[in-house]
């Protein structure tokens, strides 16, 4: 809304310093420090009534260190990362853009499903909270809108280099020409990237097409299930790395930041021409969702960090996790995600490598056994001895490297 505003103030009267609201990197800055600022006052507020509201968390006892000390906390704390991520992109995001769109129906329509679940442990007496079938019915909902948005909306393009011998002959012939006279027309498509693969490139409608040409009108349903694969995942491997002080949310943070330098250089025509990577019109624009989300969720890791005051429940974790796969998607770096969301993959893998041996091993010697002390793979390290405040340090710096290599695929491919 401030956009706007600023807008009009320099159009119609050449308000000083009106200009700055039309540079990106200026509204992100602002987007990071408003979030940050909303959730670090604001969030004691948030958490003083959430304890008035008795939502305290329920802890069983699974015999981990510290664990009885943690009754009691308030819960539904991702209250606390929504509305300081959602404050500051309605206030200087152009809210027309379909990526903004998209993001703000992702964290509204998952913080929904994560405030539910959570209403219900906590209002219902129900340990088990929404039931499952539920949460992934909304999780393929949003996966259906997600999916079909970005394969038919007239504002979803991508742009192509051109032929490297035209590119040479206008480089030949005007050595100073414009970045984007090196790129072909906007055009709709299903690309997108794989990393450390030369000529990084594939097309969705290649999996069907190798049929028949003729399949290609029907991309748009592979594009879609995949989009619905990736969100329920990334939502989940978030969910389940919810699970001590602080862990969810830096780990969080770091790859956001990251998915954040790919939505610039993306949205960026002459980075795009010089890194040689596919250039998305209009994608540039989700850096301010990104800044403000990075800058709330640092703000409730003030509270969160080990003793933590609160946790995000799942209102939180469910609507990190959306809002990473969509982002993911929208800048076509969706492969990535094994690479950039690792610690979300470990933790994701150790539980159905913990449940699936325990079930084989029992159905074949009458008792079941495990590969890990316990899953997720976090509370494994707290078995066997680790402080959770180291475990959450060593796991952000795993997730750190993961996000370096994940930046270096720009170059390595």
């Amino acid at each position: 809304m401030l956009y706007y505003l600023f807008e009009y103030l320099e159009e119609q009267f050449q308000f000083p310093g009106a200009t700055l609201f039309g540079f990106l990197t200026f509204r992100a800055a602002l987007a990071m420090i408003l979030a940050l600022l909303f959730s670090t006052i604001f969030g004691k507020r948030i958490i003083r009534f959430l304890l008035k509201q008795q939502v305290g968390e329920t802890i069983r006892d699974l015999g981990l260190a510290g664990q009885k000390e943690k009754a009691g906390t308030p819960t539904m704390g991702g209250i606390i990362i929504i509305l300081a991520t959602l404050i500051p992109v309605l206030l200087l995001a152009k809210l027309e853009n379909i990526y903004i769109i998209l993001l703000i129906v992702t964290t509204l329509w998952m913080g929904t499903i994560g405030f539910i679940d959570d209403y219900i442990k906590k209002f219902k007496n129900d340990k088990e909270g929404l039931k499952g079938r539920f949460k992934v019915l909304g999780q393929v909902g949003l996966g259906l809108i997600v999916g079909a948005t970005l394969f038919f909306h007239q504002d979803v393009t991508m742009k192509e280099k051109l032929p490297i011998e035209q590119q040479r002959i206008l480089l030949a012939e005007n050595p100073d020409i414009a970045a984007s006279k090196l790129f072909k027309d906007e055009v709709k498509s299903t690309k997108t990237t794989i990393p450390f693969v030369k000529g990084n490139e594939f097309d969705y409608a290649d999996l069907i097409t190798w049929i028949n040409p003729d399949l290609k009108k029907y991309a748009w349903i592979v594009f879609i299930l995949i989009s619905i694969f990736i969100i329920t995942g990334v939502s989940n491997g978030a969910n389940l790395t919810d699970g001590i002080d602080g862990l969810a949310a830096g780990t969080s943070a770091i790859i956001v930041l990251t998915l954040g330098i790919f939505a610039w250089v993306s949205g960026n025509i002459i980075f795009s021409e010089y890194l040689n990577i596919m250039y998305i019109p209009r994608v540039e624009e989700i850096t301010i969702y990104i800044a403000a989300f990075v800058g709330a969720l640092i703000g409730f890791l003030w509270y969160n960090t080990y003793p933590a005051q609160v946790f995000m429940g799942d209102t939180g974790s469910l609507t990190i996790g959306g809002i990473i796969a969509v982002i993911a998607i929208a800048v076509r770096k969706e492969w990535l995600i094994p690479v950039l969301c690792g610690i979300f993959v470990a933790e994701n893998v150790s539980v159905i490598m913990q449940v699936s041996w325990f079930k084989y091993t029992k159905k074949k010697y009458g008792e079941g056994r495990r590969i890990f002390k316990m899953s997720p793979l976090h509370h494994h390290y707290q078995k066997s001895g680790y402080h959770e405040s180291k475990i959450v340090t060593r796991f952000w710096i795993v997730g750190i490297l993961l996000a370096i290599l994940s930046i270096v695929t720009l170059k390595i491919r």
